[in-house]
């Protein structure tokens, strides 16, 4: 039997739309809102994944329905654009529903990277990419912001004496350092397949963000480099590269030469590459869900072995 949702007054379809086309609404009021009026916020950073976690969210929306709304903003162009809420609209849709309760409120485009960051970082998973382009969006918004409130209030620099960078203000409502918060902005500077690898661990977070000082050119020499020693670079190769890189002393050989050598973490270590293991997967599936897939299968073939031996 459906559970009774939490008690929010929604307006009714009738209420909201009239002639298909939307009637403003009050601020912070809770409204249902066609999914097909709902579109993503341009150039949004989280991912939204066909998970184990969007299952569970999918139950719990046919059982209990959506009890927080979204909240999103008018778009000038028609329907709204959804700022918290993505991973909700969804599982609307999966789940078979056609509205989703929703909080409009009318803001700029930098008060809605803002409230679109803040509440997407609430996630208990984030990935790299994620967070790099988070910060990265959040970051260039409080500057302009910034810069207008002192044009708009006729403050220089000398008058105020040192000001929070926006970096260290931003570290301080993440709970990152300053430079924290540069070191994942300077992930957005990796090409995708690298970004890719980090995001699954393949990478590890600091040698990604010592590759992401190599240019696009040499980031896909790596790429190749990779391949031709099926290796990927410890944080110590990547530090040899990067210095070479700065000193114009790289090349595709360098890097072959480099991620050739045998790292003593590497001794009786089996990778399987990403791209060799995705073809056995359905699109959907997490590195761990392939984990764990092949660990049970392995199980089940030490099994069967055990049992052939025994005959």
């Amino acid at each position: 039997m459906k559970k009774e949702r939490s008690n929010i007054q929604l307006s009714s379809y009738d209420d909201i739309f009239g002639d298909n086309k939307a009637a403003e609404v009050t601020a912070d009021q809770v409204v249902e809102i066609p999914l097909s009026q709902l579109h993503p916020f341009k150039y949004h950073p989280f991912k939204v994944r066909d998970d184990e976690e969007m299952e569970k969210t999918v139950e719990s929306i046919r059982e209990f329905g959506v009890l927080t709304p979204a909240i999103c903003r008018p778009d000038g162009k028609g329907g709204y654009e959804i700022l918290s809420g993505h991973r909700r609209h969804h599982a609307c849709e999966i789940a078979g529903l056609e509205t989703l309760p929703c909080i409009v409120r009318e803001l700029d485009d930098d008060a809605a990277t803002i409230l679109m960051v803040d509440s997407n970082l609430q996630r208990e998973e984030i990935l790299p990419s994620e967070r790099a382009f988070a910060y990265k969006m959040k970051l260039d918004a409080m500057k302009r912001q910034g810069r207008r409130s002192d044009l708009e209030a006729g403050i220089t620099s000398t008058q105020v004496g040192r000001k929070l960078e926006s970096a260290e203000i931003l570290g301080q409502q993440v709970g990152e350092s300053k430079n924290q918060v540069r070191r994942y902005i300077s992930l957005t500077n990796l090409i995708p397949e690298l970004l890719d690898m980090v995001d699954e661990k393949v990478i590890g977070l600091n040698t990604g963000v010592t590759l992401s000082f190599l240019d696009d050119k040499q980031q896909k020499e790596l790429l190749s480099a990779m391949d031709y020693a099926q290796a990927v670079p410890s944080l110590e190769q990547a530090q040899r590269i990067k210095k070479l890189a700065q000193n114009n002393e790289i090349s595709q050989e360098g890097m072959n030469i480099i991620l050739s050598e045998e790292k003593k973490t590497d001794v009786d270590r089996v990778t399987l590459k990403h791209d060799t293991l995705k073809k056995y997967f359905p699109k959907s599936y997490t590195p761990k869900q392939m984990e764990d897939t092949i660990i049970k299968l392995l199980d089940q073939w030490q099994k069967k072995r055990n049992r052939e031996m025994s005959l």
